[in-house]
């Protein structure tokens, strides 16, 4: 890696979202520490590798402080111009049917392990006076989530989470930006089992604009942005629509079997 490039951390930049960030980051001359916890990592960096900029991987369970002590190690110690941390899980179906350990693995992925790396590596930005963070929430962190509950709620944590640290930060050379997107073209729905729901088979957003969407905001110091006309709307409507009316129009696109209503 060459120190006169700046330098952006990349999670969950094996698939999706995340490696159509690093993507971004690359195509705008950012070397690159990327890190999941999928071997897929490493077919990622090689891509990543033909814009010209170097690439790391890390393959790394950053649900565990074990895996976030991995990744920071990683850096050698290189300061961090841009921390994006969007790694995140999902799990559908109703929360008292879901395996309790996987539903506390999609809370130690996309709450704890990020509250940990921002964290570490906000410290030594705010040390330096200088940096960039991108934080992955969604439009989901407005809507109680019934038969995704678990998720839905992490993402209203991460949300408001990136919203006050934001405010925290205002006096200092520090920007923190929140990608808010919608249900985007990636392996998430798989993953979260959720292929049979009417949100798992509708048309969703292209990973590559709602990425784009984020690193230009994430650039120009923007505080949060939601991906997509329509995402705006639900967003905006969240705010006034009651809180029990938004838990049954979430069934309806969340509930499974729902795909073939």
């Amino acid at each position: 890696m060459t120190e006169q490039r700046p330098f952006a951390v990349v999670t969950g930049a094996s698939t999706g979202i995340g490696y159509e960030l690093a993507k971004c980051c690359a195509e705008g001359g950012f070397d690159l520490l990327i890190a999941a916890n999928e071997p897929e990592i490493e077919k990622a960096a090689a891509e990543l590798r033909v814009s010209g900029v170097a690439v790391e991987a890390v393959q790394a369970d950053l649900s565990t402080e074990q895996g976030v002590d991995e990744l920071l190690g990683a850096t050698k110690g290189r300061p961090v111009d841009a921390l994006i941390a969007n790694a995140g899980r999902g799990l559908g179906h109703a929360f008292l049917d879901q395996n309790l350990e996987e539903a506390r693995n999609v809370i130690d992925t996309n709450v704890t392990g990020t509250v940990l790396l921002v964290h570490r590596i906000g410290n030594d930005m705010r040390r330096r006076n200088s940096g960039r963070i991108l934080i992955t929430g969604s439009i989901a962190g407005f809507t109680p989530g019934s038969f995704q509950a678990i998720y839905n709620a992490t993402k209203s944590f991460l949300n408001s989470f990136s919203f006050a640290l934001r405010d925290e930060l205002k006096d200092t050379a520090i920007t923190v930006t929140c990608l808010m997107p919608g249900p985007t073209e990636t392996d998430f729905f798989r993953r979260a089992d959720m292929l049979d729901t009417a949100v798992g088979a509708a048309e969703k957003d292209d990973a590559g604009e709602v990425a784009r969407i984020g690193f230009d905001a994430m650039m120009s110091g923007e505080g949060d942005v939601v991906s997509g006309w329509k995402n705006k709307l639900q967003s905006a409507a969240a705010n006034v629509i009651p809180s029990g009316v938004l838990a049954g129009q979430h069934r309806k696109m969340a509930e499974p079997g729902s795909a073939k209503r």
